[in-house]
């Protein structure tokens, strides 16, 4: 059942070089919401203005003009301090490059979120074993990422981006780095992060195959938002 609106922006504005002869506005008044549990693709062409997208929706960045809100809270009321906790527990982000750190296993990995968040020892063990479960690495979990394929690694980065149980996945070109049936495979996680575990997800990418499998498909040229539609999942909520 999709609940209120999590995410929420309004007339959204991104400039940058702001007063300088060469100033340019990359992001040019959008407006959606993501409602509580929905699986929300944004699809784009590069310099579509996607990522500054995801940035502005992962609060590594403010807007230039508009309001974001955040489960309900305006980014823009915001300190530094508290948005930099509203990421760490609200949100769980997946990028395409997994950023694994080396010499250090998989369970590892999932657990430093939690080590930074001060979870016990034992009690973040745990949890980083259980989440490798849920993404199919529970066999892995003492390998490096060197003795791991791309497609694994994609899953213990989706298991560390889930440690400190936030309410949102946000992922970036997740597969981009995957052959095409790893990549499916690795959204067929998230579509069950989503449906049986309660996330929303926010997917960031070119690929308008992997946008059909969510609830809901915005498509950005050059800044706009120039459609929006169901995707394959749309009714299966």
């Amino acid at each position: 059942m999709i609940l209120a609106d999590i995410i929420r922006l309004q007339d959204i504005y991104k400039r940058y070089f702001i007063g300088k002869p060469n100033e340019l506005e990359v992001i040019h008044g959008i407006s959606f919401s993501v409602a509580d549990g929905e699986f929300l693709s944004i699809v784009g062409e590069s310099g579509s203005g996607k990522s500054t997208l995801m940035n502005i929706i992962g609060a590594l960045d403010r807007p230039t003009e508009g309001d974001y809100f955040l489960d309900g809270v305006n980014v823009a009321d915001l300190s530094q301090d508290e948005l930099s906790l509203a990421r760490k527990t609200k949100i769980g982000f997946v990028f395409q490059t997994f950023n694994l750190i080396g010499r250090i296993s998989a369970r590892a990995n999932v657990e430093l979120p939690m080590t930074y968040a001060r979870v016990p020892k034992k009690e973040r063990q745990e949890r980083a074993q259980h989440l490798l479960e849920i993404v199919g690495m529970g066999d892995r979990a003492k390998h490096q990422p060197n003795e791991l394929s791309g497609g694994q690694k994609q899953r213990t980065a989706i298991a560390r981006a889930m440690a400190n149980d936030p309410a949102i996945l946000l992922a970036d070109e997740p597969t981009g780095a995957l052959d095409s049936e790893t990549g499916l495979k690795v959204l067929d996680i998230f579509r069950d992060l989503n449906k049986n575990h309660g996330k929303t997800v926010v997917l960031i990418t070119h690929s308008a195959t992997l946008a059909e499998r969510s609830d809901r498909i915005i498509t950005l040229k050059d800044g706009l938002i120039i459609g929006e539609r169901r995707g394959s999942e749309g009714g299966a909520k």
